[in-house]
């Protein structure tokens, strides 16, 4: 793949992922989530629109799912190297 696989265009506030050098064919949006496709119906190209707010969403969900006392586990045992 010769560009760039994610790029962030702060000035639009538009992330942008290659996921293939395949040409796309078409686009779905859902939610300001454009996924283009091949003609072989393969994803080759993903743009979040408005992208802080939608990672900011994000971070929100992810937070309300994981409950702080799961998150880390105690050290039952050390392993030293020499």
């Amino acid at each position: 793949m010769k560009r760039k696989r994610v790029l962030y265009e702060q000035k639009d506030d538009v992330l942008n992922i290659w996921i293939s050098d395949k040409h796309f064919d078409y686009a779905e949006d859902e939610d300001g989530v454009i996924i283009h496709y091949s003609k072989d119906h393969e994803p080759v190209y993903i743009e979040i629109l408005d992208a802080s707010r939608f990672l900011g969403k994000e971070k929100k969900v992810y937070k309300k799912e994981i409950m702080p006392e799961r998150t880390a586990m105690p050290i039952l045992h050390q392993i030293k190297v020499k």
